[in-house]
């Protein structure tokens, strides 16, 4: 198999370039003169002068350079499994490859590298080219055990959303490890977990939601003006639509540009969109990703929007 995805740039290990004639001086040296980058010590990455490399790529290429050499085999599992599969994080430290071996085996961390010890069956492994990595259901889970809520529904969510697992799946995995340290959060992780969560934001609103008491919102509510024309999507709905929240604070249908569009136009449709709501007797409360930082305002804005529907509703 392929050892590294197509397109993606190749870590060079020191054992290799040993191998194929390179000295320790020279090794030095192309580190010095930016030609070569360090990704973990032993493990270098090619420059070309264009490239750049995210906190996701990094890790990747941190697992391609670390997993080789192990003296043991092991499994890729949590952090460093979701990287690999493509799901979601939020603030979840990137610098520590993660790998799960059965029991006896000792676990501890060594230098950039964390191995767990746990039960794992076979049918919570699959191969990722020629790594063995936890099965996307296992992976959340180990997640969920391991990090904060926030952050685990997060990654939860979207697995859910891209449909690398189902809810199923996903309560099931939780079950599994019943009893062991963290099955708890993991069984409430995947309790709450919704993949009509279509962004990091939106979970993360949920969150906040949550943590506040506030009545849980029906997810993508479909938009209609007065007359029946379709408006688009608002990420939540209280009551039939009569409250809706906006997590970026546009209507999906506006928020990115059509062909030929201008800044201005959009943000005249998105007015034109929102007096049309008003109009069906929608009211619309947004925020912003900055105030998810210091939600207090954002919920009192959601609650005092709430009790005034409800009122509304009593008065009638």
């Amino acid at each position: 198999m392929d050892p590294t995805p197509v397109g993606m740039p190749i870590p060079i290990l020191r054992r290799s370039a040993l191998r194929a004639g390179y000295s320790d001086n020279e090794i030095r040296r192309l580190r010095r003169n930016g030609t070569w980058t360090s990704i973990r010590r032993g493990g270098y990455l090619q420059m070309d002068g264009g490239r750049s490399m995210d906190g996701r790529l990094r890790h990747e290429l941190l697992i391609r350079s670390t997993v080789p050499g192990l003296r043991l085999p092991a499994v890729v599992s949590h952090t460093s499994a979701a990287v690999l599969l493509g799901i979601p994080l939020w603030s979840t430290h990137l610098g520590i490859v993660h790998v799960t071996r059965p029991r006896p085996a000792a676990g501890g961390r060594s230098g950039s590298l964390l191995c767990h010890t746990a039960a794992i069956s076979e049918s919570e492994v699959m191969a990722h080219g020629d790594l063995e990595i936890t099965t996307p259901a296992r992976t959340i889970t180990d997640l969920a055990r391991t990090l904060p809520f926030e952050q685990a529904v997060v990654a939860a969510d979207g697995a859910l959303h891209q449909g690398l697992l189902t809810p199923d799946d996903l309560t099931a995995a939780a079950n599994a490890v019943a009893g062991a340290p963290g099955s708890r959060a993991a069984q409430r992780v995947a309790r709450f977990a919704n993949g009509l969560s279509e962004s990091v934001g939106e979970s993360r609103s949920r969150v906040m939601m949550h943590r506040a008491g506030l009545p849980a919102p029906e997810l993508q509510v479909e938009v209609t003006a007065a007359d029946g024309r379709a408006l688009g999507r608002s990420d939540f709905g209280w009551h039939r639509g009569q409250l809706l929240g906006e997590f970026d604070g546009r209507l999906k249908y506006g928020r990115l540009l059509k062909p030929g569009e201008t800044p201005g136009d959009a943000v005249f449709d998105e007015k034109a969109r929102e007096d049309a709501l008003r109009d069906g007797g929608s009211r619309v409360v947004r925020w912003t990703w900055a105030e998810l930082a210091e939600p207090t305002i954002v919920v009192e804005r959601i609650r005092r929007a709430i009790a005034s529907i409800r009122t509304e509703i009593h008065v009638d």
